[in-house]
């Protein structure tokens, strides 16, 4: 074992490394995740059966049942994890894993509770519990024996279904029947309430097994069309016409899902309907265990296409000798009279059955051309496995024999029979398109979806349909198959449980060292460097180069680009999910520890890689650095959605450090410098918190100077988040504050949010003074700004307000001069953030000034950097004034369009006061397209909230909609029209908003000049 730190070799007692002193990280190298179905059956009342009884007699009462018990889990390929006494544990899928797990446990759960049914004991009576889920899979070793534990969530809710379950009934919980249906018939009870969970669960009851094969189980899901193909089509075809003369085999070999069955039923149709005769039949892993049912199957099959013959060629065993008649009905369990059977030995009877079964084969064949189907090869019974090497080596003309197999279960006699071995592959990127518009639908829209999918399931054709089924179930995808719409972005494609199970099967085939490769790689990426896989895995260089070329073959971590000899990736995003989630946590701290050490202080040092790999080694103290250090990088390049992430991701390591005072002080810092990214990003309720949070730290560890921080982004997330009425008096207790204290750069931020806040609440007179004032400091020789931000940021969002609260007094002229100072400070430091707020400021004057192109230029240039940019914060507010420009220039439509769209922007951020300008704008565009009484309803709405929270510019601007919309038709009207008008113009006397003032005026002065005077 080796230090993660520095690569030392540690002794196995070492608790911490002799050389550097980090603390050694152990894990069990046995225990595994796991997705498995979990069987909990027990006898119902056993403590009554054996109350009375002795210990012996008491362990004799139930040991038939738990010996039926163990008899059914063993048959189908489980696990029994722990014997209870009166019952078991067992585990389907572990420690090897089985796509199959869900169906070979419900089937192992019949069997169980017939099993104990046929003891011919009634009071033996036992309930079966089912579940399919996640699970922590060990090995616990004794000083005698190992035993399989499994560990999670998962099976206390199969311990739940069983204790709910009646008496000989089996009771599935939702995640096992998905998998399991159409393999066995469900009931479905409904939603139950069980013991330990807070909501009704649903539940399914076994009715009993199914009659369709997994193809006919397979194919009634599938909801794509055959395409593609053409090589193996045409190798098929040649076979095909190869086996007129002499008997041909095919096996398409293919891991699961590849489409091996889909293929070989597509052409043995085609072949069927040229006249040929199919003979279709599949190894099922139910019974792997019992002898010839196989060939049982591929009888019954071959029976059935000759009573179908239109040629009637009658009964194909009539021509068979006596004994080998009975050799066949021993394998069609008819009963047998026939001494001469009696009388052979196993070896001879086996001989037998093959030998008939060939002459049926050869027999059909002779009358009309065959192809027999054989699916599943390796999962054929060892019975059966002699008599299918014998057909599949015939020498018989007009006979096709196509099987299809995974590469592990490949038969050793395949070679003998001169097998034409055709290797399956995933779908060209092509066809896997046409396959997902065939299930999406032709649209472009779902372009960028199909080219993911298409990346994460590479192409395996089992895996893209599983994965668009997940979609749709989840109601990503809506719509009807060929014609699905995505409702909603989606962050992961994931892995549906259906298709778990085929991967982990695969990655159980390779070897322990192969799979701690593997693993290394599944941490480090999708894509990784041997050389970086060297220094990580900790294995020998031959060993390595073994792996590598191993996993390369099996096609699971396979090298690319030819002068990249180095790079290797994963063959799909899949692979490489489920070995990663098949670690246990313990397993995960180790690798991402061990790649942590190996990055620092390389020259490719990348602060969000290493930010990745310590958060999850739970290196707390290195992960908030590296968090916050790339916070601050995205920061630099206005990538403020990131910035968010990596400020969230520092502030969570760093509370999982020791709590101290210095830990403390620097989670109010953290906090305090977090504030850019989210105020950028539009989380407006995060900015709040963020205040609110460390002010209660601050108070917490009497910090007075970082009270005062806090509270001042606490009241600047208030002014856009929550009224003027309750901002004005947290500002302007801030600004007391801060003029106590000795940070002038937090004094600045306070006065700035206090303008802000006279601005928003239509105190332009006053917003204007603390503009002024902030603005001459800042632009002094002391300038100063609080930290996380610079002076020369703060003055552009000072000149930026200023411009903006001149143009509505009126002050054109003003607006301009600061209007410079803002655009000139834009261009010198080219952030996005910065040239979106001059845009925004900058287009707010032209349109002041009344010229609209120039405007809409402005306007619209910030508008869409502000969406390239991920700048939530201005999107509504520059939306909102393109609306309103848009309107001015009589493009109605266009108007209503734009300001419905910021009006549910600023909803979405919980930007109040954008939502109030966006909706009085949208009623005046509303209005000028025909709708007078929507507009005038919308406006009473506005006008009455502005004055319930505080916001009388916009009342103000309300009020005079009101007046515009408001037709002058009748007495009543008139009223409302000159009561709006007053009520503007005293409210935008008193604020200074010159321009609304002038307007109302002029329209009252109108109408009273046209003789409309009320009293």
């Amino acid at each position: 074992m080796h230090c993660a730190a520095c690569q030392s070799t540690l002794a196995p007692g070492d608790s911490r490394c002799p050389k550097c002193g980090a603390a050694v990280r152990r894990a069990d190298p046995d225990s595994e995740r796991r997705f498995v179905t979990i069987l909990r059956a027990d006898v119902i009342d056993s403590t009554g059966l054996v109350a009375e009884l002795d210990p012996e007699a008491a362990v004799s009462r139930l040991e038939p049942a738990l010996a039926a018990m163990r008899g059914a889990v063993r048959q189908f390929g489980g696990i029994v994890s722990k014997e209870l006494g009166d019952g078991l544990a067992a585990v389907f899928g572990a420690p090897i894993a089985d796509d199959n797990h869900a169906p070979l446990a419900c089937h192992a759960a019949i069997e169980l509770v017939r099993r104990v049914a046929s003891l011919g004991d009634p009071a033996l009576q036992v309930r079966v519990g089912l579940h399919s889920g996640h699970v922590v899979a060990y090995m616990v070793a004794s000083e005698f024996s190992k035993v399989y534990e499994i560990g999670g969530a998962a099976q206390h809710l199969a311990a739940r279904l069983e204790q709910e379950a009646e008496a000989n009934q089996i009771y599935v919980s939702e995640a096992c029947q998905n998998l399991a249906d159409g393999h066995v018939r469900f009931e479905h009870l409904g939603g139950k309430s069980l013991r330990g969970f807070s909501q009704p669960v649903p539940v399914y009851r076994i009715v009993g097994a199914s009659d369709l094969s997994s193809w006919r189980v397979r194919r009634a899901r599938s909801v794509s069309r055959f395409v593609d193909r053409t090589t193996e089509r045409a190798l098929l075809d040649r076979a095909a016409g190869q086996a007129r003369a002499s008997r041909q085999t095919v096996l398409l070999l293919g891991d699961a899902g590849i489409g091996k069955s889909r293929l070989g039923h597509e052409f043995a149709q085609k072949l069927r309907a040229e006249g040929w005769r199919l003979i279709d039949a599949e190894c099922s892993p139910n019974l792997q265990g019992a002898p010839f049912s196989t060939l049982k199957r591929i009888l019954l099959s071959a029976m059935d296409a000759a009573a179908r013959d239109p040629g009637n060629p009658g009964d194909p065993l009539k021509d068979l000798t006596a004994i080998q008649q009975s050799a066949l009905d021993a394998v069609l369990d008819v009963p047998i009279a026939n001494p001469q059977w009696d009388e052979l030995e196993p070896h001879a009877r086996g001989r037998v059955i093959s030998d008939a079964s060939c002459a049926v084969i050869r027999s059909l064949a002779s009358r009309q051309p065959t192809v027999l189907l054989l699916e599943d090869l390796h999962w054929i019974d060892r019975a059966s496995d002699v008599v299918v090497a014998a057909i599949a080596s015939l020498a018989a003309p007009d006979l096709l024999v196509l099987f299809t197999s995974r590469p592990n279960g490949m038969p050793v006699w395949i070679a003998r029979c001169h097998a034409e071995v055709v290797a399956m592959r995933p779908l060209d990127d092509d066809s896997g398109l046409a396959m997902l518009s065939d299930m999406l639908g032709s649209s472009e829209t779902n372009a960028d979806l199909k080219s993911r999918i298409i990346s994460h399931t590479a192409n395996v054709p089992l895996f893209i349909e599983e994965v668009c089924r997940g979609l749709k179930d989840s109601g990503t995808l809506r719509g009807e198959w060929g014609d699905l719409a995505l409702v909603r972005p989606i962050d992961e494609l994931g892995i549906p449980t259906s298709i778990q199970g085929v991967i982990a099967a695969r990655l159980d085939r390779v070897s322990k060292q192969e799979r701690s490769v593997l693993q290394v790689a599944a941490a480090l990426g999708s894509r990784s460097s041997e050389a970086m896989l060297r220094k990580i895995a900790i294995l020998p260089e031959d060993a390595l180069r073994g792996c590598l070329v191993s996993l390369d073959r099996a096609e699971l971590l396979v090298r690319i680009d030819s002068e990249l000899e180095d790079s290797l990736e994963f063959r799909h995003e899949m692979v490489r999910q489920v070995t990663y989630d098949s670690m246990v946590e313990k397993v995960r701290e180790d690798i991402h520890a061990r790649i942590l050490a190996a990055l620092e202080g390389t020259e490719a040092e990348d602060s969000d890689k290493l930010c990745y790999h310590a958060t999850r080694a739970k290196d707390w103290d290195k992960a908030f650095a590296y968090g916050r250090a790339s916070a601050r990088k995205c920061l630099a390049r206005s990538a403020f959605t990131d910035a968010a992430d990596y400020f969230e991701t520092a502030m969570r390591s760093l509370d999982m450090t020791p709590v101290t005072p210095t830990r403390e002080a620097s989670a109010v810092d953290i906090r305090i410098e977090a504030r850019a990214a989210f105020i950028a990003s539009g989380h407006l309720s995060e900015w709040l918190n963020l205040g609110k949070e460390a002010e209660r730290r601050a108070d917490a560890i009497n910090d007075i100077g970082r009270k005062v921080a806090a509270m001042t982004v606490m009241a600047a997330a208030q002014n856009f988040y929550g009224s003027p009425a309750e901002a004005v008096a947290l500002n302007e207790e801030v600004v007391g504050l801060a003029e106590q204290s000795d940070s002038s750069g937090w004094l600045n931020a306070a006065q700035y949010g206090l303008g802000q806040v006279y601005f928003l609440a239509g105190r332009y007179r006053e917003a204007d003074g603390l503009f002024a004032r902030t603005r001459a400091q800042l632009m002094g020789p002391e300038a100063s700004a609080p930290f996380g931000t610079t002076a020369k940021y703060a003055l552009l969002l000072c000149c930026m307000m200023g411009s903006i609260n001149h143009t509505v007094m009126g002050d054109l002229d003003a607006a301009e001069q600061v209007q410079r100072h803002a655009d000139a400070i834009a261009d010198e430091t080219n952030r996005p953030y910065d040239r979106v707020a001059a845009a925004y400021s900058g287009g707010w004057l032209k349109l002041g000034r009344g010229d609209l192109a120039a405007g809409v230029a402005i306007l619209e240039q910030g508008f869409v950097l502000a969406q390239k940019h991920g700048i939530r914060l201005f999107v509504p507010v520059l939306a909102c004034h393109l609306g309103i420009a848009y309107l001015e220039q009589g493009l109605f439509d266009r108007a209503r369009g734009m300001l419905a769209e910021a009006r549910e922007e600023a909803r979405s951020v919980g930007y109040t006061s954008a939502v109030l300008r966006s909706s009085i704008y949208l009623a005046l565009a509303t209005n000028q397209l025909g709708d007078a009484q929507a507009a005038q309803n919308m406006l009473r709405e506005a006008r009455n909230t502005a004055r319930q929270q505080g916001f009388s510019g916009l009342e103000a601007e309300a009020l005079f909609g009101e007046a515009v919309v408001t037709p002058p038709s009748n007495e009543e009207n008139r009223t409302i029209i000159l009561s709006a008008l007053r009520a503007a113009i005293a409210i935008a006397s008193e604020s200074g908003a010159k321009p609304l003032l002038q307007k109302a005026e002029a329209m009252l002065n109108g109408m009273l000049a046209a003789g409309d005077q009320l009293t």
